[in-house]
Formats: C-alpha cells, structure tokens, sequence
C-alpha cells in the first residue's frame, strides 16, 4: 500500500494544483479506502486545494467518497462542502452526526452555509440551525428566495458610520480583517445602516488619516436589491466590472454583500441551465446524479418530441394520394425538415443568447423580428437558388420518370424559401414572447422549435405541391 501512496502522491506534485483525474488515479485511491489505509488518504488528500479534492470525490464511487469525507479533517472538509453540487453534497453529508454536521457549517461562509442547510431535510435544519455560530445571518438568508440577490449575498463584510475618520475606519478595517473571508471595499452607511457610498482599500490607505469617510467615500455606489434575480446581478456586475456589490432591502438597508466568484457561479449555473433547456432537458443535470433521475429529466422532452414526430407524419400521410401521384416528392422531407430546424435553432439560439447576456430588450422586439426575417430572406433565397439548381443538373440524370425538372424546382424554391423565413422569424419571435411573459426563453429552443418547424413545413411543402407541381 506505501507504493501506491507514494505513486499517487507524485502523481499530484506533477500535475501542480490542479489535477485531471484520471481512471489510474481514482482505482488507486479507492483501493487505499478499501484497505482502510485511512492515514494514506489524508496524507495524499491534504495538499489538494478543495475544489480539486471535490472533483476528486465525485469521480469516486459514492459509498468510497463518503468514507474519505468523513475521514476529512472538520476544517478541510469545510471548505470542500462549498465545491460540492448540491445533490452530491446532501449525499456526502448522509448520516452525519449532528455535531460534526454543526462544525462543518460553522467553517463556511453564511452564503455557502445557507446553500447547505437549504439542500437538508427541514427536521435537520430545525436541530442544526439554533446551534450555528451565525444562527441569525444564516435563518435570514435562508429566508430569502434561493436565486435571488439576498439568496447568494453573504453577510460578511465591513461597513462604518458616516461620522469616523479614516483612521477610526481603517482600526475598524483591521478588527474586522480575521473574521472576514474577503474585504474588497469598505462600505459607508448612516445611523439607521442605510448604504451612503463605499470607500476602495487603496483610496482608504492612501487618504490623510484625519480626513472623514464622509468626504473620501464614494457616493455614486452601485447596490442591488436583496429581491433581484441572481441573473440581473450577474449582469449588474459585469456591466460595471464590479468584483463586490453590496445588497440593500427595500429602504436602502444595507444586508449584505455578492461578490465576484459568487456571480461566476451563477453565470455557469445560468448557461448550464439554458444549455439543458435548450437540448430539451426539464431538470437541472449534474455528473453525480443518478441513472433515475437523468432519466426522468430527459423522457418529458423525448415523449413531446415523439407526439410533435408523429403530427408531423400525420401530415405526411395526409397528403398519401400526393406522394402516390409523384413519389420524388418524398426525397424532399429530410430536406424541408432538416433546413426548417436548423434555421429555427439557429435564430432561436442566438435570440436567448441575447436574453440572457441582456443585449436585448422587450422595447427592441418589433426591431428584432424585423432584422430576422430580412436575414431569414436572405438565406432563405440563396439556399433555396442553390437547391433549384442542384434539381434542375442532377434529377434529370437519377430520376428519368420526372416530366418537367423546372416546375419541380421552382415549386421545391419557394416552398423552401418560406420554410426557412417562417422558421428563421417563430425561432425569434418565440422567446421573445416566452421572455415578455415571463417564461425562460431556453424552452423555446431544441424539440420544440424543430418539431414545430417540422409540422408547418411539412404542411407548407405539401400544399405548394398539390398547387403548383402537380396542376
């Protein structure tokens, strides 16, 4: 066991802090669980920065992973509770005692600590949360909604009165320094806590120390409310390249405080998200998750595809007297269908890219519609002189039963041309509309947009058929 110790831990002094994980790796760890070589773990684990360790734990077998947790110092476990998914957190934390369920609370920040005891079970909560150090800040942040700015704010920060000196502030600053995580600016509030402005580190230290913080601060402070939704605070602070942001209740009080990796943590929740919506899953999808429940997430889309499929060929075997008359027109089905798709996935995908990164507003849809359905007859006319030319040379030489090649092209032209701006304007107009009415606009894209597309082009291309080809 000592070899594979010592193979593993060179393994980690190459790979530097962050490691990939590798199969070799992760059946050498578990073999050192097995054998209950708890002190090799520990010695091999401790130097492993706790999100490294968390990617770790979930590439190995749960029950193994739930040894090596418990295994883990209190204070290192801690911090890789915080780099844990949700559902794989609330496993790791599967029968744990409640004192040390209460130590490894007490080492998080109040925003990670409220993530972890909102994932619990209510009857855990009730026994676990009178006995937090921070009991009070974390029942209030528990209290607000999960994806709002007062669900990710954290309570720790630094504020001062109006009426210190910058001396007095930064004595302030400095009694603060070890029970603080992070201290990117100090903020500036009145008798009643109400934010006045905030003051940045540098400003503080290179200001006269008898100055007032009153005359130093920053007035024009950015601040959200503590309702806002976690997406519009992303925004918030990427539009003025904010690395805190102080949140506020609703008479400018001040609550707490968001910073920056809390926001990168929404930003790659909130594209995973879309990213999942979009391929037409109904839940959130993590590695950890069980077969069951990847399952359940997938199967709704699947089964609405397959009846949005089967209207679709309903259609088609609506028109059986049309096919029956001219066969060639089946050739077209995969065309029609795989280029209505593709363009309904394409302006629909960039419409909630757009939503989301905020570039566009609910004022701009008249615009927005407008500027797809030119770009929509644009490529709907070069796609469609492209699939008429292709007819006219090639069907000729592989299909010696077609009388006229010209009428086929043309009626395959313009059946194609609407096909690609009707589905080029609903891929637009859709989540613009699911957006206004307060709808992710994700929804509207992946089986829903295709399927959709599917049947009104199948529709389109069947009665342009009857009316012009086969006259």
């Amino acid at each position: 066991m000592k070899n594979v110790s010592t193979k593993i831990t060179e393994r980690i002094a190459r790979a530097g802090p962050l490691i990939e994980v590798e199969a070799s790796f992760i059946e050498d760890l578990i073999s050192l669980v097995d054998s209950s070589e708890r002190s090799m773990v520990l010695n091999i684990v401790a130097d492993l920065h706790p999100a490294d360790l968390g990617e770790v734990l979930e590439h190995v077998p749960r029950d193994r992973a739930q040894t090596v947790f418990r295994w883990l110092p209190v204070d290192q476990a801690g911090d890789v509770l915080a780099e844990l998914d949700d559902d794989f957190r609330a496993a790791m934390l599967e029968e744990t005692p409640q004192v040390r369920l209460t130590a490894l609370i007490d080492e998080l920040d109040s925003d990670d600590a409220a993530d972890v005891l909102a994932d619990l079970p209510d009857e855990v909560v009730e026994q676990i949360l009178p006995t937090l150090e921070d009991a009070e800040d974390v029942k209030e942040l528990l209290s607000y909604d999960e994806d709002s700015a007062g669900g990710i704010m954290a309570t720790e920060y630094v504020a001062v009165p109006d009426t210190l000196t910058v001396f007095e502030a930064t004595e302030e600053v400095r009694r603060n320094a070890e029970s603080e995580t992070e201290i990117f600016a100090v903020f500036v509030v009145d008798e009643n806590d109400q934010l006045l402005g905030n003051i940045s580190l540098k400003r503080l230290l290179l200001s006269p120390s008898t100055a007032p913080v009153s005359v130093i601060m920053d007035t024009d402070v950015v601040s959200v409310r503590t309702d806002l939704d976690q997406e519009e605070v992303a925004r918030v602070m990427e539009r003025y390249d904010l690395i805190s942001l102080p949140v506020v209740d609703k008479n400018n009080v001040l609550a707490g405080m968001i910073t920056i990796d809390d926001v990168v943590d929404v930003i790659r929740e909130e594209a995973e998200e879309d990213i999942q919506r979009m391929s037409g899953v109904a839940r959130g999808e993590e590695p950890t998750d069980p077969i069951l429940k990847i399952m359940m997430g997938r199967l709704p889309w699947l089964l609405a595809g397959l009846v949005g499929a089967s209207l679709a060929a309903a259609i088609i075997w609506g028109f059986h007297d049309t096919l029956q008359r001219a066969a060639v027109l089946a050739g077209f089905i995969p065309i029609i269908m795989a280029t209505a798709g593709n363009a309904g996935i394409q302006s629909s995908a960039i419409t909630v890219q757009q939503l989301a990164s905020g570039d566009v507003w609910a004022s701009s849809l008249t615009r927005r519609i407008a500027k797809e359905l030119k770009v929509g007859l644009l490529n709907g006319v070069i796609a469609s002189v492209v699939l008429g030319v292709g007819i006219v040379l090639v069907a000729p030489l592989v299909l010696s039963d077609i009388a006229d090649p010209g009428i086929l092209a043309g009626t395959s032209m313009i059946a194609l041309l609407i096909v690609i701006v009707q589905a080029t304007t609903f891929g637009t107009l859709i989540p613009l509309l699911l957006n206004r009415f307060g709808i992710d606009p994700a929804l509207a894209t992946g089986p829903f947009i295709t399927t959709s597309n599917d049947i009104i082009g199948m529709l389109i291309f069947f009665t342009l058929a009857e009316l012009l080809y086969l006259q």
